[in-house]
């Protein structure tokens, strides 16, 4: 079963992102569950804990269908000793939330290292971070999301994801998203047909399906390679539509969240049909 959504607003409280995401014929979706643009945010009142449950069941979205979002602030990787803390913080809080919702995941950039430590000092303090705030929560995985490699971000690579996986002491708890606009600008072909099942077989070998826990699904405004982080309409950019199609027909790609990010969220409602309409096209 595909699970096919976008990343909706939860503006007015968390419960109304399964009622966006209904709207637009979704079957799966992301949300921030507190001002991603806020370090420190009110907790979740009962009411909202309650509607968001009740609405998810309502339209029938389980856990495995919902793929939140950490604060874009967050980093876990910070070389500062104070940017860091605040991080751990913020994240631990984020994970609580999720525990709260009964969502089992919550979708996070890796960390950056800002040109002040190594990157192997970078890819430690992440998994560091990760080993802190799951021996204080039970129930939700972090799932380290694939960047661009724009500016000094980490996990770029499968490499580096690997990295971070291999130090994470509960690797029950502990998952993966790929963005494929982030892995196209990262050198990763997912163009092509050959370079999609390359590109594939050597997840599966570093990483392994089995973390593979949602997707990212967003075309490019940039080119192959080109290490910048620019998300573009599905078929509108340098990916096309053949990676899509490609997506929607692979059983490994069943039972995760599969979700737009794409910039024009007039037409996600479209996009979603169209991805749906992929299916043995």
């Amino acid at each position: 079963m595909k699970f096919v959504g976008s990343h909706v607003s939860a503006a007015g409280g968390v419960e109304n992102a399964p009622l966006n995401a209904q709207k637009i014929g979704a079957n799966a979706f992301a949300l921030f569950v507190k001002n991603q643009r806020q370090w420190v945010a009110p907790p979740l009142s009962q009411k909202s804990i309650q509607l968001f449950k009740q609405n998810c069941q309502e339209y029938d979205f389980q856990s495995v269908q919902i793929l939140p979002h950490d604060s874009y602030l967050i980093n876990l990787g910070h070389p500062d000793t104070e940017g860091l803390e605040k991080s751990r913080a913020a994240f631990l809080d984020e994970i609580q939330r999720c525990e709260q919702l009964g969502l089992d995941r919550l979708n996070f950039h890796p960390g950056s290292h800002l040109n002040q430590i190594s990157e192997e000092e970078c890819l430690h303090r992440i998994a560091e971070s990760l080993n802190i705030v799951l021996e204080k929560t039970n129930g939700v995985t972090a799932v380290l999301e694939n960047t661009a490699g724009q500016g000094t971000n980490m996990g770029f690579t499968f490499e580096q994801i690997r990295y971070i996986i291999d130090f994470v002491e509960d690797k029950s708890r502990v998952g993966v998203c790929i963005d494929t606009c982030h892995a196209y600008s990262a050198g990763y072909d997912l163009k092509t047909e050959e370079g999609f099942e390359k590109t594939w077989k050597k997840f599966d070998e570093i990483i392994g399906f089995q973390y593979l826990k949602g997707m990212h699904l967003n075309d490019t405004k940039k080119n192959f390679y080109s290490r910048v982080d620019r998300h573009d309409s599905l078929g509108a950019g340098f990916l096309g539509e053949k990676p899509f199609q490609r997506i929607m027909n692979d059983v490994r790609f069943d039972n995760i969240p599969l979700i737009l990010e794409t910039p024009d969220e007039t037409i996600w409602q479209e996009e979603i049909e169209r991805l749906r309409s992929f299916i043995n096209a």
